[in-house]
């Protein structure tokens, strides 16, 4: 209640002192004299364009997204294998790579010092196959499944499996001849 005292009696002591009449005729064109005398310049009004900011946000929105469809799908493209072009190819893929992940386990477990020059050789080989089959899979991807590709690439699959295979017959060769050797010893 106070503070509306307060303003009632400040109201009433500066009454007579606010400014309500109004400006004398051409008050503006003298004013507007007066600002082009002291050169200050009235800058223009830029027109806004209020539709304008939304229009640009969807027009990127629309550019990026079709930047990132693209980048996809060229990735999937570039890692086109066996599996991507049909079902039937994708259980060839399947079995090779479960029989190839069997194999190398079964290489690895050997442990004997005379035959880790043949594990190493062997290896060594199906790096270079690796290399080759992902050389195929970008053939793959710009030939638009060529099936002298898809033959290829089953091709790489079965040398792998061949050489490690090989192999492993050779470890079990080296085997059998240490294991004859070491009875001819005993029997000495």
């Amino acid at each position: 209640m106070k503070q509306e005292d307060n303003l009632d009696h400040l109201f009433k002591t500066l009454q007579n002192d606010f400014d309500v009449e109004t400006p004398n005729t051409h008050h503006e064109d003298r004013f507007l004299a007066k600002l082009k005398k002291q050169s200050i310049a009235v800058k223009p009004v830029k027109k806004t364009y209020p539709f304008l900011k939304p229009l640009l946000a969807v027009a990127a929105t629309i550019v990026l997204l079709i930047t990132f469809t693209f980048a996809f799908q060229k990735q999937d493209q570039e890692h086109a294998d066996l599996a991507s072009v049909s079902p039937e190819m994708a259980k060839t893929q399947s079995f090779f790579t479960a029989t190839i992940s069997q194999e190398l386990k079964e290489l690895k477990k050997e442990n004997a010092p005379e035959v880790q020059p043949l594990i190493q050789d062997a290896l060594k080989h199906l790096n270079v196959l690796e290399a080759n089959y992902e050389t195929l899979k970008l053939d793959l991807t710009k030939s638009g499944n060529d099936k002298r590709v898809i033959y290829a690439m089953i091709a790489n699959f079965q040398s792998r499996i061949e050489i490690l295979e090989s192999v492993m017959e050779t470890i079990d060769n080296v085997k059998q001849l240490k294991n004859i050797s070491n009875e001819n010893e005993t029997a000495i």
